[in-house]
């Protein structure tokens, strides 16, 4: 039997704001599947929106309070760790938090490729770590010798890729892993991405709050708000067509080069106006309704998830 290479059934987990705080579900009810194919899957949302938390319970980081969350069919958790860290990889935010300051960054590749990939031999070492390096455009006798702080933000990023590539994973939980970099940067590192999936048939987790890298890069993406996915498909049809008025509002952060579509957006487009993040989460239906200028009362009820040519929408607007 052929199993989705993830599978994440009805993943919810709970935090409490404070000490004393009420509690809220930072991920609320999420079911999610991923082909066993080489594909970039993008997790895209505003800061709040439970991305996050979904990517650290995905790299077992956190456990679920409720759901499960299956590898080729069998729950992470009954992984043992060498079997889970020779297939599921993170890339991290920050390239200079991942990477302690005192130690050389080619430790971690050498870790990678004994604890991991069960590599003995130095011979054999070296030249897994020459090769991956080279592949993401960096020279081992350049770098072997350097700690962190000796490296720019895009050279600690391709680092981090390596050392992920090392044990040849299948899937590559990448956590916003352009968004400390300067704008000239993050192209190479997405390119890279694409290179890695086409050559390498790796597939991604790409969380991120960049619809434009989203648009480029991605082959399909789920659409966060408080915790639960409110929009899903094939990334071009969501971006270009989206259905959701929260998804409408994020468009708007990409730049309209022509003037008539700007234009088309800015008559449409939902308005912010006053909310405030702890009500929206404690919401038992949609979530958005304090926002959304299509609100109804059946919005008090809990969304039907509805599919529209391939997408998947979760709103009262198209029931």
């Amino acid at each position: 039997m052929n199993h989705p290479l993830l599978t994440l059934n009805r993943v919810t987990k709970t935090f409490r704001y404070g000490i004393l705080g009420f509690k809220f579900k930072a991920v609320d009810n999420i079911t999610l599947t991923l082909e066993d194919k080489p594909h970039i899957f993008t997790i895209a949302g505003e800061s709040g929106s439970g991305k996050t938390t979904l990517a650290k319970m995905i790299l077992r980081l956190l456990k679920p309070d409720q759901g499960k969350i299956l590898f080729k069919g069998v729950d992470i958790y009954i992984l043992d760790n060498i079997t889970f860290n020779r297939n599921i990889q993170p890339i991290l935010q920050d390239p200079y938090a991942a990477f302690n300051p005192m130690r050389k960054v080619i430790t971690y590749l050498e870790d990678t490729a004994k604890n991991v990939l069960g590599l003995k031999d130095p011979y054999n070492i070296k030249e897994r770590i020459s090769e991956v390096l080279s592949y993401v455009g960096l020279d081992l006798s350049k770098v072997a010798q350097k700690y962190p702080h000796e490296f720019s933000g895009g050279e600690l990023q391709r680092m981090a890729i390596a050392r992920a590539l090392i044990p040849s994973p299948k899937l590559i939980v990448a956590d916003e892993p352009v968004s400390m970099l300067d704008a000239s940067l993050r192209i190479n590192i997405v390119n890279l991405m694409k290179k890695i999936k086409d050559e390498k048939g790796i597939t991604f987790i790409y969380i991120t709050h960049d619809l434009a890298t989203a648009y480029y890069l991605s082959d399909k993406i789920a659409v966060m708000f408080r915790g639960t996915i409110i929009e899903v498909g094939d990334s071009k049809k969501v971006l270009s067509k989206p259905l959701h008025p929260y998804t409408q509002i994020l468009m708007e952060s990409l730049p309209q080069v022509d003037p008539k579509r700007r234009s088309e957006w800015s008559m449409k487009r939902p308005k912010l106006g006053f909310h405030i993040e702890e009500q929206e989460f404690a919401l038992k239906g949609c979530k958005f309704m304090p926002r959304c200028p299509y609100a109804m009362s059946i919005c008090k009820n809990d969304p039907p998830e509805i599919d529209i040519g391939g997408t998947r929408v979760r709103c009262w607007l198209y029931k």
